[in-house]
């Protein structure tokens, strides 16, 4: 009887935060801080790898700047099956994200320190401890609420928009850092060299972990026995090795499709993810129909976030070489431009909570949900085509990113918080860390895919840039049609689940 009533303090006689469970607070303040972490480095590593070696950049091409974008961010969201699984048998998600805190703020310090060796260092370890920390901090927010609690989608999206509140601010004070000639003049005066700026934006990442992990630590009481280690079980060594060795199979694999004779690998990006949705649905019991339906939002978060994505990279280059980065005569750094997409987070996911909380069980269906974030994510890359071809002019005016920032949140605020949300609700109560290591999984190979379709941005060729984006914009619909077309059937996998 004790632990139902602690439940239902964290559950719907709750009305801390916003009407919320209590232990919400605890985990959106540490998320806040790693996302502050991961966006603050994000915002530079492009513009750090192409920046000649002069102004302390690597000097890379954008193939290659595409590649390694690629690849640090599919691993980063890849390692997550492990990080997801050794939760649930070993550590309990809580320990999980403490100890993948700490690996993260070493990696962020790690790439603080200019060198190529310390730069892939720090990448391995950010993606090592994202891996732990990523799907088990949402698992926590999972396990917050009962099934049937209407309160979840919305409790999501407030968590969702702690997550922007760090995104916000992280490319301010890193692209200030980095970019700055203001702060570059400061180091100079320290006697310092001022090609070192890029090192003390991604230093600054690293301080905004900290953080996190002080505050998770402070409030940790507010979650009473959300996440903690499980008790009694036995894991026998073969799940745990068979889970990761397939890790590392599937991303090595992965890492071999840029191999030019080994490219056709892309398409086990799709065909996988079919194939477990046939055999899942053909067991025709009910949590084989729930996985399945899991996987038929696999593939709409892959495309989604292969084109989402492209906020780091090709975007990112648009701004910097394309843009036109200043506001009524104030010139600003470059990546500030990456805040817009936190922004508009933080403006619209209260709307979006009240709206969910308001039209309750009438609100769309989760499939609807996704196809709506994909329809506005297509709108946002469409809108790119005639300023792609208006750069042949000059650099373009700033209120275009704007506007394809503003369109790809709207449709993010309709996909990735709901997707969290279902992810939870249709994975067997044992498995919901892998579950969501599976979900990851998905924006793995989205991230994989952005900088595959990365490597063909150019500066220099105005219609070529604009077909660029059309091409991705059709992709995106594609999707979308294929999406809406299948939602009667996805809703009958889902078994209740709305």
């Amino acid at each position: 009887m004790a632990a139902e009533t602690r439940r239902d303090d964290r559950g719907a006689g709750s009305t801390a935060f916003g009407g919320q469970p209590q232990g919400l607070a605890t985990l959106f303040f540490t998320e806040l801080w790693e996302r502050f972490s991961y966006y603050g480095m994000r915002a530079l590593l492009t513009l750090f790898i192409v920046a000649p070696a002069a102004a302390g950049g690597l000097g890379l091409t954008t193939l290659e700047a595409a590649r390694i974008y690629g690849n640090y961010t599919m691993a980063v969201y890849m390692l997550s099956i492990p990080g997801g699984f050794i939760a649930d048998r070993y550590l309990g998600a809580h320990r999980a994200v403490l100890i993948g805190g700490a690996v993260i703020a070493c990696g962020h310090f790690t790439l603080a320190i200019p060198s190529l060796a310390t730069f892939y260092a720090g990448l391995a370890l950010v993606a090592l401890g994202t891996g732990l920390f990523k799907p088990n901090i949402s698992a926590m927010v999972g396990g917050l609420y009962a099934t049937d609690d209407e309160r979840r989608d919305a409790g999501f999206s407030l968590f969702y928009m702690g997550i922007n509140v760090g995104g916000f601010f992280a490319p301010l004070v890193t692209g200030f850092l980095a970019q700055s000639p203001l702060f570059q003049e400061w180091l100079i005066a320290w006697g310092l060299d001022p090609a070192s700026s890029w090192h003390w934006g991604f230093g600054a990442a690293g301080v905004g972990m900290t953080l996190g992990l002080v505050a998770y630590v402070r409030q940790g009481g507010r979650l009473a026995e959300i996440g903690r280690r499980p008790q009694g079980a036995t894991v026998p060594w073969r799940s745990s090795l068979l889970v990761i060795a397939g890790t590392v199979v599937i991303m090595a694999l992965t890492l071999l499709s840029d191999e030019p004779s080994f490219q056709l690998l892309r398409s086990l990006f799709l065909l996988i993810p079919i194939a477990a949705i046939a055999w899942f649905a053909s067991r025709g019991d009910f949590d084989g129909k729930r996985i399945a339906a899991v996987f038929v939002f696999f593939i709409a978060a892959m495309v989604f976030w292969a084109i989402f994505e492209q906020a780091g990279l090709t975007i990112a280059l648009f701004a910097d070489q394309l843009t036109r980065a200043s506001l009524f005569g104030w010139s600003f750094p470059t990546a500030w431009f990456q805040s817009l997409n936190s922004l508009f987070v933080i403006l619209l996911a209260p709307l979006f909570a009240f709206a969910w909380l308001r039209l309750g069980a009438r609100q769309p269906s989760s499939p609807a949900k996704f196809v709506l974030g994909l329809f506005f994510l297509g709108l946002s890359f469409l809108l790119m085509v005639p300023a792609a071809l208006l750069t042949a002019e000059g650099r373009v005016n700033p209120l275009w990113l704007v506007g394809l920032f503003f369109l790809q949140t709207v449709g993010e605020l309709f996909l990735s918080p709901v997707g969290l949300s279902t992810m939870t609700r249709l994975a067997p109560a044992h498995l919901v860390g892998l579950v969501l290591g599976v979900w990851f999984l998905g924006a793995a190979w989205g991230n994989k895919l952005a900088g595959v379709l990365g490597g063909g941005f150019t500066a220099g060729d105005a219609h070529g840039l604009a077909m660029f984006f059309l091409q991705q914009t059709a992709m995106v619909a594609v999707a979308t049609i294929a999406l809406l077309a299948l939602v009667p059937w996805l809703k009958r996998l889902m078994g209740g689940v709305r």
